[in-house]
């Protein structure tokens, strides 16, 4: 038995997230139809994470067994045959028999894209977020720093997520500008549900001043998600990189 390591991205703006549900088209059963068409029969793929409705990937992993003698790259070739044009597998490599594409994973990375003009661009209505108002990203990068740390980010977590465990260890996160790009990167152990769009919403609020300078830790300590910011559009939201 093979235990294949595939990386995949993707344009969620189609798609009601990873994770197949019963009323919705979602990446994960378009990519389960290719694979049976490739492999013969219906496997049990293991994704390295849920995304919301509406968010990309430009890196998600995933695994799964097989017994078929077929090379990797023939793998991505032939599910890249099967597969839509907003997905796309850009590697394949055997693994160890004890790898999960979830539970090995030491590190997420996700991008939050924010376009700051202020003349609408039809080309980003999917793939980032318009925000009009001036932002400072010096100021809000050092703010982002009070995000770094083991916290309890139950106020960063929509309702009815069901996760008991609201811990997590943020490992680096960095604001920056190009142009009319305003970026917001965020490196963390875990995430939990609409934990990076919460966090992005409640730096816009730091930057209109409705949280004043020095006070994002406090909100934070709160576990209050009444006091943190609104949760940013998912258009705007890429999972960037997973670590093992």
């Amino acid at each position: 038995m093979r235990n294949l390591f595939l990386t995949i991205s993707y344009d969620g703006s189609n798609y009601h997230g990873w994770q197949i549900q019963k009323n919705a088209i979602t990446v994960q059963e378009v990519f389960q139809n290719a694979v049976q068409k490739v492999f013969c029969e219906k496997l049990d793929i293991k994704g390295c994470s849920r995304t919301d409705s509406g968010v990309h990937a430009n890196m998600y992993c995933l695994s799964l067994k097989t017994d078929m003698n077929i090379s990797n790259e023939s793998v991505v070739r032939a599910l890249n045959t099967y597969l839509p044009k907003d997905i796309a597998v850009n590697s394949c490599e055997e693994v160890d028999d004890d790898f999960h594409a979830r539970y090995s994973v030491k590190s997420k990375e996700y991008i939050y894209k924010l376009y700051n003009g202020k003349i609408r661009n039809p080309f980003l209505e999917k793939y980032a977020f318009q925000y009009r108002y001036p932002i400072d990203v010096d100021y809000l990068n050092k703010e982002a720093k009070a995000f770094i740390g083991t916290y309890d980010y139950s106020g960063f977590c929509s309702a009815h997520s069901g996760v008991e465990d609201t811990v997590r260890t943020v490992k680096d996160f960095t604001v920056w500008r190009e142009g009319d790009m305003v970026y917001f990167k965020v490196e963390a152990d875990g995430f939990l549900y609409n934990m990076v769009r919460i966090m992005v919403g409640t730096l816009l609020f730091v930057s209109e001043g409705k949280i004043k300078d020095g006070e994002l830790k406090e909100v934070i300590l709160s576990k209050n998600r009444k006091k943190a910011g609104k949760t940013a559009p998912a258009q705007g939201l890429y999972l960037n990189r997973v670590n093992y």
